[in-house]
């Protein structure tokens, strides 16, 4: 095969989109914009040529969400030839969780809207375009996996936090309630005591904590 060969076959265009998921009002919620179709979609971009994935992820972040500062993980490859009526579109899915003060700046300026899981996807009101419905669903799961092993992996919490703070925090993001005890008791040891308590303010004085290391 010459190069010249390499020609003639079709060359897929390559993109990225990104599911952020943010907790309010202790629900798992995922960050989408519109287009200008005025559908709700996933951020995303096409990718620049010599642009690398991470700096078109960042770029489609800042410019259609308004998020910086961030550093989402690459997902998932999605390469169904027909994922996107437009053409061949390959898309490199990524993930990030945010603290909900990341997007409130772009909510307040009406440029992203803060969507609960529940409504996207199956049985959701929300029907998002291309295969993104795959995409949310990959990442949720992800998401979803990381907070049943191990104590607010993704950082939503403030510094120091007590129990109550943390067990709210995942039921949020696996979206159901958990057992008190078996959960204190799997997550106690992965955490670090500050020696410190709460002042009582909201209920009974309770043991401070942070994350280990």
């Amino acid at each position: 095969m010459t190069s010249s060969d390499l020609t003639d076959f079709p060359r897929p265009s390559l993109a990225v989109d990104t599911a952020t998921f943010s907790v309010a009002d202790d629900a798992l919620h995922i960050v989408l914009v519109r287009d200008r179709h005025g559908r709700l979609l996933l951020p995303g971009t096409f990718v620049h040529e010599r642009e690398r994935l991470a700096a078109a992820v960042l770029r489609s972040q800042s410019e259609k969400a308004g998020i910086s500062g961030r550093e989402p993980q690459q997902l998932q490859v999605f390469d169904d030839p027909d994922r996107d009526q437009r053409g061949w579109v390959v898309t490199v899915a990524h993930l990030d969780v945010v603290d909900a003060a990341v997007v409130a700046e772009g909510i307040a300026a009406g440029r992203i809207s803060l969507v609960p899981v529940a409504e996207v996807g199956p049985g959701g009101s929300i029907d998002l375009p291309y295969d993104q419905p795959r995409v949310v669903s990959f990442a949720l799961a992800r998401v979803r996996a990381d907070y049943a092993e191990s104590p607010d992996p993704w950082r939503l919490l403030p510094e120091a936090f007590t129990l109550r703070d943390l067990q709210i925090v995942h039921e949020a993001v696996l979206g159901e309630e958990v057992q008190r005890d078996a959960f204190r008791r799997r997550m106690e040891p992965l955490l670090q005591p500050t020696g410190e308590m709460t002042d009582g303010r909201r209920g009974r004085p309770s043991r401070l904590f942070v994350h280990r290391g």
